[in-house]
């Protein structure tokens, strides 16, 4: 009978949460094994090359992948098994704006048909609340096999989440404290600091609620930006004067607010309270002021040109495509500057548009822009543009000062800034072609 191979670690999904957890335990020394559906990423993944950017994956995940410690397959492998499995599948949303539970679902299948008894499954996606304990539990009952389960959702920073696995405390969720300790003794070879508590649900929630209380954060921040634009004051001076030497206010700085999680996981805890009758309200309307913003502001937009160079074609250059560009990343799941482009379009459906982002390749952005011009410089961008819109924050954004800019644009050219990269700037420096969120009282007065 031939002897089956042991892993000592297996992730089912190679996504951004899957690689790099995968990558960072293969680097502390475990055998990991990898299983993506996707043919693509495992080729990728087994040649040493990631699928997206992420500071210091690089290198390591050649590393780990010459050195044997990690092989990525498209299913597992016959005759082997593994001590411990993480779920790290995609939780998106679907059309009907509900997550998605089909692939957790088909992980939890697979995981039940090849464990062995005593294994520990370890859910690392964020998932509606209850589903460790309603969806998979009930998969890996049916196999009749003795098992743990934990989960231990991800938090990382995309940019720096290799030395984030490192560093942050891990949250360990489990039903009893028997489970709890072999999931935190697993963890302490990647990180000193973890963080029990006593239910699956309960660390099912503190991922939700931790990434739904940065988008309420940030939703005021943009209801400030609002506030300011109506009465035509600086938002910028406005929230950074009143918090200079007061403590007790500490209000964000406004601008788009997406990604893989702000954009999905408030709707996720949303959800997941109908079900115990409970409606967010505060939740509700942060996420609602954060989805609309790009659409208002484009308003903006358009009347500022209007007033200034009623052509009916003008040329835009958007600026930064990737959700967010401190740290640097190329993901642009969610990002809210393809909701700009999207009112861009409906508003403004003659205008010819030029895409540029320092880390986004130019495959990802026809990706997702197919009829749009991409360019590989700021500059390119900027020549001879009617409109210039800075869409995220990446430092090589800003390298242009907006006197600089405009002068590479068309005659009577403006600037929208969604991240107010040049508030360092005096309004005698910025001239009366620069506006940002919280900044675009000129508009009205023109």
């Amino acid at each position: 009978m031939t002897e089956k191979t042991k892993y000592d670690v297996c992730l089912v999904g190679l996504g951004y949460v899957g690689l790099t957890l995968a990558t960072a335990l293969a680097d502390a020394g475990f055998n990991v094994l990898g299983v993506e559906k996707r043919q693509e990423i495992v080729e990728l993944t087994n040649a040493g090359k990631p699928h997206f950017s992420e500071m210091g994956l690089d290198q390591m995940l050649l590393d780990v992948t010459q050195s044997g410690r990690l092989v990525a397959r498209v299913d597992f492998p016959k005759d082997s098994y593994s001590d411990i499995y993480i779920l790290s599948v995609g939780t998106p949303l679907g059309p009907d704006g509900k997550a998605r539970l089909d692939f957790m679902e088909a992980a939890a299948r697979s995981v039940a048909e090849n464990m062995q008894d005593d294994a520990l499954v370890i859910l690392r996606s964020t998932v509606k609340i209850g589903t460790a304990r309603q969806v998979v539990k009930p998969i890996l009952d049916a196999s009749q096999k003795a098992y743990q389960i934990a989960m231990c959702p991800e938090r990382t920073l995309e940019g720096r989440a290799m030395q984030e696995l490192r560093i942050l405390p891990q949250i360990i969720g489990a039903d009893d404290v028997a489970t709890r300790e072999r999931a935190e003794q697993f963890f302490y070879k990647l990180t000193n600091s973890t963080v029990k508590v006593s239910s699956l649900e309960a660390a099912e929630v503190v991922k939700l609620v931790d990434n739904t209380f940065r988008d309420i954060q940030f939703g005021f921040a943009n209801e400030v930006a609002r506030i300011c634009d109506a009465v035509g004051v600086n938002a910028m001076e406005v929230i950074q004067g009143g918090k200079l030497g007061y403590a007790r206010t500490d209000v964000a700085l406004p601008g788009l607010v997406g990604g893989p999680c702000l954009e999905k996981d408030p709707h996720i805890l949303s959800q997941s309270c109908v079900d115990y009758g409970l409606d967010l309200d505060m939740t509700h309307a942060a996420r609602r002021v954060n989805e609309r913003q790009p659409y208002e502001t484009v308003e903006f937009i358009v009347a500022e040109y209007t007033r200034r160079n009623p052509r009916r074609d003008p040329v835009i250059a958007v600026l930064g495509i990737a959700f967010k560009g401190i740290p640097a990343t190329d993901d642009l799941r969610g990002a809210m500057s393809l909701r700009v482009l999207e009112a861009l379009d409906q508003q403004l459906p003659g205008a010819k548009v030029r895409l540029y982002d320092p880390v986004c390749t130019e495959r990802d952005l026809l990706g997702v822009r197919p009829n749009d011009e991409v360019v590989s410089t700021l500059e390119s961008a900027v020549i001879d543009a009617d409109i210039a819109i800075i869409a995220n924050n990446h430092p090589e954004l800003a390298e242009l000062r907006p006197k600089q800019m405009v002068r590479l644009m068309a005659d009577r050219g403006f600037i929208y800034d969604y991240w107010n990269s040049f508030s360092d700037l005096r309004s005698h420096e910025l001239g009366g072609t620069y506006f940002a969120v919280g900044n675009s009282r000129k508009i009205k007065q023109g």
